[in-house]
């Protein structure tokens, strides 16, 4: 079956969850217009680079998609990790603004779902961003791509699915009522390579991720991680010092002039994400590991508060 039939009966399925998506079809009628002669500059001959009647409507309406769906996920995913990581009276809190309780089971099955949308959303893109430079001899779909994740909008670049691929993990590891878990997905798993470890996953489509949970700043395995905004992951304490404020001030007071220290991306800090499931993950992964660097950071946390209140206490003074 052709992958766009293939999309749209997805897309049918998710009719009642009112789920955005790519107009997969019908950007391919705007595209099919370029092979079929309706332009002036059909007749065999390739489109120009840039295309007046393609790039008018095609790229402005995938952008519009784009957002659409990966605003859909983000939101989505997030509330359903925030469900699964409360507890006492917010979690009953929380069940009752959505005014049903949800099992375990349910929780898993809602990721996987969530998963999948997003997966099959980024293969559409991916698909019909390929089409159009085939069609047109050009480069411009894999530029729109680079736009695409410099805009943030680019669904497998969310710190979301790095969150739902760490509470599949999870929660797969845990007995739930001595019946075995639905898995989301096939593949997904924490692998350790030389001390190293790397979030992977295979999927369908032949498309695969691999996220390396090593921190670029201190070169060791992310420790309370936090996702920046352009995507990286680092460590929060390592986080906080390239953004040039302390643990006491936190990242929302970062100078939307700092940058990421992986990409140079200015202002990618003050929407930066917690990634809480990872923690745990990791937590339960590298024991010892986590240990060290939960004394080590306390120590630092501790000397960083200290300075922090000795200077407000001397500004209070005039001294």
């Amino acid at each position: 079956m052709k992958f766009c039939k293939t999309y749209e009966q997805y897309m049918q399925g998710q009719d009642q969850k009112k789920l955005p998506g790519v107009g997969f079809k019908k950007l391919k009628k705007i595209l099919k217009k370029c092979r079929t002669g309706i332009h002036p500059h059909g007749n065999g001959v390739p489109c120009p680079s840039q295309c007046p009647v393609c790039d008018g409507t095609f790229f402005s309406s995938l952008l519009k998609e784009m957002s659409a769906v990966v605003g859909c996920f983000n939101e989505r995913a997030q509330k359903l990790l925030e469900l699964h990581l409360a507890s006492g009276f917010r979690k009953y809190f929380l069940w009752f603004k959505e005014k049903q309780q949800r099992s375990h089971v349910a929780l898993i099955q809602e990721g996987r779902d969530l998963v999948t949308y997003a997966i099959i959303n980024a293969i559409a893109m991916r698909k019909i961003l390929k089409k159009y430079d085939k069609i047109h001899e050009s480069k411009q779909g894999q530029a729109f791509k680079s736009q695409a994740q410099n805009m943030h909008i680019e669904i497998l670049q969310s710190p979301w699915l790095c969150e739902l691929m760490a509470f599949h993990i999870n929660m797969r590891k845990m007995k739930m009522n001595k019946r075995k878990a639905p898995a989301l997905f096939d593949g997904c798993s924490l692998r350790i390579n030389d001390g190293k470890p790397s979030l992977s996953c295979e999927l369908f489509d032949s498309v695969k991720l691999d996220m390396d949970m090593t921190c670029s700043v201190c070169l060791e395995t992310v420790f309370d991680p936090v996702a920046l905004t352009c995507g990286h992951i680092f460590c929060y304490l390592c986080a906080c010092k390239a953004a040039s404020v302390t643990i006491v001030d936190g990242l929302k007071a970062t100078e939307p002039k700092e940058k990421c220290p992986l990409c140079r991306e200015a202002g990618v800090f003050e929407g930066a994400v917690h990634l809480e499931e990872l923690s745990i993950l990791l937590s339960g992964s590298c024991p010892e590991y986590w240990e060290e660097r939960l004394q080590a950071e306390r120590i630092e946390r501790v000397k960083q508060t200290k300075e922090h209140w000795d200077l407000q206490c001397r500004a209070f003074m005039g001294m």
